[in-house]
């Protein structure tokens, strides 16, 4: 049985600055562990992001293959990438991104309406998506009334209402304070226990990333393991 929800085979990203070619990455190969959670580090400009949006087909590599539980990518049409990336991957960004215009539990039954799920099952998951995210008694919240932490937890319940096999999260506690910070690593560690989610996280934060099952490294285009001590 295989145990890798996601690979990539001699990835390459470039792009032409004037006569100039620029290599983001160069031939990185990587894979992932079903149930795991992988970080991501890097300086600034290192490629992380580029690295995300490849993965998640948002962008397309110049060479190399990204195999997602077991279909290469590049096999699919733009429209198949989209519904895949719909239905099996939830997003994570530094900012909430959450609609001002509507509550909380609104916003978290979002990705299931916009896949035409009936309106009232909709709003029956996000609410006990909600209550994992310990929000229970806020669902009827607007974005603005809440704390930085409070809407980060509101952002994770919306990237797991599809209950995707996969969660990409992008510096997602780079806004909040230390205290904030742990509560939100906590509950992506208490979500990945229970529901089995992987994780290939970006993060700044030395003490998650000692704390996860594989670091790695984007330095010089290559994405390499690193030790975890």
């Amino acid at each position: 049985m295989n145990n890798i929800i996601l690979k990539c085979i001699n990835l390459t990203k470039s792009y032409q600055d004037g006569i100039k070619n620029v290599h983001i990455l160069k031939e990185t190969s990587f894979y992932l562990n079903k149930s795991h959670i992988a970080v991501i580090v890097g300086k600034s400009g290192s490629g992380k992001s580029t690295f995300l949006h490849l993965i998640s087909g948002l962008e397309k590599p110049t060479s190399g293959t990204i195999v997602f539980d077991g279909i290469p990518l590049n096999s699919l049409s733009s429209n198949q990438i989209a519904k895949l990336r719909n239905l099996n991957l939830g997003f994570i960004y530094q900012f909430h991104h959450l609609l001002l215009d509507f509550n909380i539990l609104e916003n978290v039954a979002m990705p299931l309406l916009i896949n035409n799920k009936n309106i009232e099952q909709a709003k029956e998951d996000a609410h006990e998506m909600l209550i994992k995210v310990n929000l229970e008694k806020k669902i009827y919240k607007y974005p603005s009334e809440l704390s930085g932490g409070e809407r980060q937890r509101v952002a994770i319940a919306r990237a797991f209402i599809n209950k995707p096999k996969l969660i990409i999260a992008d510096e997602p506690t780079s806004h909040l304070d230390s205290y904030h910070s742990k509560k939100i690593f906590d509950l992506i560690f208490e979500l990945n226990s229970n529901l089995n989610t992987s994780f290939l996280i970006v993060t700044h934060d030395l003490f998650f990333s000692k704390k996860v099952d594989v670091l790695f490294e984007i330095k010089n285009g290559q994405l390499k393991y690193k030790n975890i001590k």
